[in-house]
């Protein structure tokens, strides 16, 4: 298959992550050698959701993140431009909900594009993304599209790629994304060459200092991150001003 460029062309992007969809929760088991189930509860925790409260969880794929917010009540809205991603999402949930199954959580899924999102302002408590605001065209436009649908005082939880650390160790990471990575990827799935643009959208990343800076420029406040697996993954956490 094409891979996405690093110029995000929205209708590129979907197009890979259409693609992606039938095995992507299972590549990202394997490729994370199961790390990205320790990082969904860390992200669960952060946005702290409560009863009655209404989660967006942006860039949600088949909506194995979006789950995770609606163990104490609350109410999430799985938002994707991938309908690949989001039919294979509706599958499973419908899935759960079979005799003898899990009971499905209130989880509705929807097609948006996170640069026009569509829905009404400060509708939400807290705002998640994960793995995808590194997909998005213009992440400065998303970050402020956020704060729109966030309520005031409301939260948002980025999960995303960092950087390590220390440079040596971050130079040879580079390295394994580069070549380790795709080969792996190509190795389990037929869709494998879209596992290049993931490792040259992380790269191509801006530091978790400069991510924070922008957050602020956009309008958040009280803004804070912690690096997980040695900085191979980031949480960014931030308040809309009251």
């Amino acid at each position: 298959m094409a891979k996405a460029s690093l110029e995000k062309r929205p209708a590129e992007v979907a197009a890979m992550f259409d693609q992606v969809a039938p095995r992507y929760d299972v590549l990202n088991d394997v490729l994370s050698l199961g790390q990205d189930r320790l990082w969904r509860r860390f992200v669960a925790a952060t946005v702290a959701a409560r009863p009655g409260e209404r989660v967006l969880d942006l860039a949600a794929g088949t909506g194995t993140s979006s789950r995770t917010f609606t163990t104490a009540g609350a109410f999430c809205v799985a938002c994707d431009f991938s309908l690949g991603m989001l039919r294979v999402g509706a599958r499973k949930a419908a899935a759960r909900g079979q005799p003898g199954g899990p009971a499905p959580g209130p989880v509705r899924f929807v097609a948006g594009d996170a640069l026009r999102l569509p829905f009404r302002d400060r509708a939400f408590d807290a705002v998640t993304i994960s793995f995808g605001l590194r997909n998005v065209a213009d992440p400065d436009a998303a970050l402020a599209e956020m704060l729109r649908v966030t309520r005031p005082g409301g939260r948002l939880v980025i999960c995303e790629f960092g950087h390590l650390p220390a440079a040596q160790l971050d130079a040879w990471y580079g390295r394994y994304l580069s070549a380790a990575l795709p080969a792996m990827a190509r190795w389990l799935s037929p869709s494998g060459d879209a596992y290049e643009y993931l490792a040259e959208s992380i790269r191509d990343w801006p530091s978790q200092a400069e991510l924070a800076r922008r957050m602020g420029a956009a309008g958040w406040s009280a803004i804070r991150w912690r690096n997980l697996t040695l900085g191979v993954v980031t949480v960014h956490a931030a308040l809309r001003p009251g």
